[in-house]
């Protein structure tokens, strides 16, 4: 017992966890069609009590950004928004060339309540951005009004019982500092003992 932990390397997988970070700033390119498959994959591996797959996403690049941005924008009218916030939401989906809007999309159970399945679709928004920075893109995970406003979840077909838990936005980093490491804050700090 006792001694130094040593300091995993930044591309194992525990270097990538600790090393995790937000990315503002990103560029195209996004990740590729196969490169969004595995991302996909890891995000299917979040803890889920009974596989239920309460979530699903839906993804944005090229035409589909400017898809996304105008039904923002339509929901944005609806919703009474300044007249800043509706010229602005247009261009919100262009800051990455590929974002993911994440969707709790809770299946009938009656072992596993509607919380845990929004926490299951939560922690994929995580694993998708993890994922994607393993294969050397930033990813920004983002939230605001529109997530919480159903005429926006209306706007993009979502169910009544459905809830977006994220957008994703994805793709190169902008500039060389957006990944490097910084140092890990201190566990102690929010760590309580029982």
């Amino acid at each position: 017992m006792g001694g130094m932990t040593p300091i995993p390397a930044p591309d194992s997988a525990l270097g990538l966890l600790l090393n995790r970070r937000s990315c503002h700033s990103v560029r195209a390119p996004g990740p590729n069609d196969a490169e969004l498959a595995l991302i996909l994959r890891a995000a299917l591996r979040v803890p889920d009590f009974q596989r239920l797959r309460p979530y699903r996403f839906l993804a944005a690049r090229d035409e589909g950004l400017d898809r996304l941005g105008q039904a923002m924008q339509r929901a944005a009218v609806a919703a009474g928004r300044s007249e800043a916030e509706i010229a602005r939401t247009p261009r919100m989906p262009h800051r990455a060339p590929l974002v993911i809007t994440v969707v709790a999309s809770p299946r009938p159970s009656a072992l596993v309540p509607l919380l845990d399945q929004q926490l299951c679709a939560a922690c994929s928004v995580l694993t998708l951005q993890l994922a994607a920075r393993a294969l050397g893109y930033g990813g920004l995970w983002r939230s605001g009004w529109l997530m919480y406003d159903r005429g926006f979840h209306r706007e993009l077909g979502l169910g009544e019982d459905e809830q977006i838990v994220g957008f994703l936005y994805l793709g190169t980093p902008q500039r060389a500092e957006e990944t490097t490491h910084e140092a890990v804050p201190d566990p102690h700090d929010v760590l309580h003992w029982i």
